[in-house]
């Protein structure tokens, strides 16, 4: 097999393209940075486009590396080139985008996570690989979220992104009264909220909804809202980050579950 060994290869371009939302956009393909989220793609039988390690890597991978249909050879410094983080594991992949599918309504005692106009990369990254190991069944996102194909993000999931299925709906307000209508509880995170989250009924079907980093969630949300709730803060803290917060919520969830009676 032949090594790519100039940054100004084609194909180094067109990878690089896939840094941006425009470039994910136009060839209908995402990137996957790392040794690890390769390895979480391929357990979900996620099908990868496009495998590039350097020569090292199938050594320390033989098993994987035969399992791929397309491969490329490429020097570290042309690994570097099409990486977005700055000390890349060996191998980068490129994988098809999944075509959007329309939310459907879920069946018995689901937790729904319900998440407006998220915008950093990490946090939704992160709220996601929460999601899977609090048993979110299913995740639902504005349109105005960041772009599900982040290369932060995929990160920031640790491979969870794959577990999750997050689906973007057109209309949240209109889809969170459908779930009412299925008999869910809809609780809403607000900072300022007169009832803390631990003395809210949470037990299933439930649905949490987390807005905005800076904003919040908006009004027309909160005003579906059965409980509004909030989490203690302590020694002058205003706020926590979305993900944190997110977390400590899902987590009480799985603490009434376990004891409810």
């Amino acid at each position: 097999m032949s090594l790519i060994t100039s940054v100004k290869n084609p194909l180094v371009k067109q990878i690089r393209s896939l840094h941006t939302p425009k470039g994910r956009r136009e060839s209908g393909l995402f990137l996957l940075e790392g040794t690890h989220l390769i390895q979480e793609a391929i357990a979900t039988h996620y099908p990868l486009d496009l495998v590039c390690a350097t020569p090292d890597w199938p050594q320390h991978y033989p098993q994987l590396w035969e399992q791929f249909s397309q491969t490329q050879l490429v020097s570290e410094s042309v690994l570097r080139a099409m990486s977005t983080t700055m000390n890349p594991d060996g191998v980068v992949a490129t994988a098809k985008i999944r075509p959007q599918t329309a939310p459907m309504p879920p069946h018995g005692n689901f937790l729904g996570l319900v998440l407006e106009t998220i915008q950093d990369p990490g946090n939704l990254g992160t709220i996601i690989r929460t999601a899977v190991a609090t048993g979110v069944t299913h995740l639902w996102l504005s349109q105005d979220c960041v772009d599900l194909y982040h290369p932060k993000l995929l990160r920031a999931s640790a491979g969870q992104w794959f577990q999750a299925n997050p689906v973007t709906c057109p209309d949240l307000v209109d889809w969170v009264k459908n779930l009412q209508n299925l008999g869910a509880k809809v609780i809403a995170t607000l900072p300022h909220a007169s009832r803390l989250h631990w003395h809210t009924d949470l037990r299933l079907p439930c649905i949490l909804l987390v807005g905005n980093e800076g904003a919040g969630l908006s009004e027309n949300l909160v005003n579906l809202a059965d409980h509004q709730v909030r989490i203690p803060l302590w020694g002058g803290a205003e706020s926590l980050n979305v993900a944190i917060a997110t977390a400590v919520i899902l987590y009480e969830v799985q603490r009434q579950q376990a004891f409810q009676t």
